[in-house]
């Protein structure tokens, strides 16, 4: 398969091609497999050929360029699905009134039941930093407990707690007490169902889950709202 850039700063051709033209997905595969799709002077007839906004790449004679990326917050609601499609649940993109909502892609999944901050955007390379656990990015969350916090649970969450399943233990993660049976979590990783499995793992177990804070990224707009990140945020993420 040709490669014409590194993984991290690369994105599919037919990806590229989308979102440097008002094609779909279908017509940019069409349009690549007839050989209209030319990299470096190239042609390219692999969809799933990596490319960068830097090369040269034309589609039937013409230079494309790439809109800018975007970048969104929303609060999603329980009951709603981290999924561009419905399924047992609603799609939290049903509440997301912008063009083409489906070039986006959800930064950090959250469960049905959970609410709270969610990104959205179609630049993969900073939906990497975030959600990879060599960056440090801290995701901070509320959470609601069956019982009262032993004294010890936050020594052991920041010594890392060994998961049912898993070969390594969760990276060292803060727990502060605001109530007794009420704290905020801030991890660095993503793993799956995590918070409830840091919780269960330590003999308790999460009835209310809300993310609060993604890096400098503070949730701000109203349950099932959604507003454009300011540059600040997108930097700092």
């Amino acid at each position: 398969m040709a490669l014409f850039a590194s993984t991290l700063n690369a994105m599919r051709l037919d990806k590229f091609i989308c979102k440097s033209t008002e094609l779909s997905r279908a017509e940019a595969r069409r349009a690549i497999h007839a050989g209209l799709a030319l990299v470096n002077g190239a042609a390219v007839t692999h969809e799933e050929a990596q490319v960068h906004e830097n090369n040269h790449i034309t589609l039937d004679g013409q230079r494309l360029k790439p809109r800018p990326s975007r970048y969104f917050m929303m609060h999603k609601p329980a009951g709603t699905l981290c999924s561009n499609v419905d399924g047992a649940y609603p799609s939290l993109f049903r509440g997301l009134n912008i063009d083409k909502p489906d070039e986006l892609h959800i930064v950090g999944r959250l469960d049905a039941d959970t609410t709270g901050l969610v990104l959205l955007t179609d630049d993969g390379r900073w939906s990497f930093n975030i959600t990879h656990p060599q960056r440090q990015c801290d995701k901070v969350y509320r959470v609601s407990l069956r019982d009262p916090l032993n004294e010890q649970v936050a020594h052991r969450f920041a010594q890392g707690l060994q998961l049912q399943g898993e070969n390594a233990p969760t990276l060292p993660a803060r727990l502060e007490s605001i109530a007794p049976r009420e704290v905020l979590l801030t991890i660095t990783e993503g793993r799956f169902h995590q918070v409830k499995r840091m919780f269960a793992a330590v003999g308790n177990r999460v009835t209310g889950l809300h993310r609060e804070q993604i890096g400098n990224i503070r949730l701000n707009v109203p349950v099932g709202q959604w507003r454009a990140l300011t540059p600040n945020e997108v930097a700092g993420a």
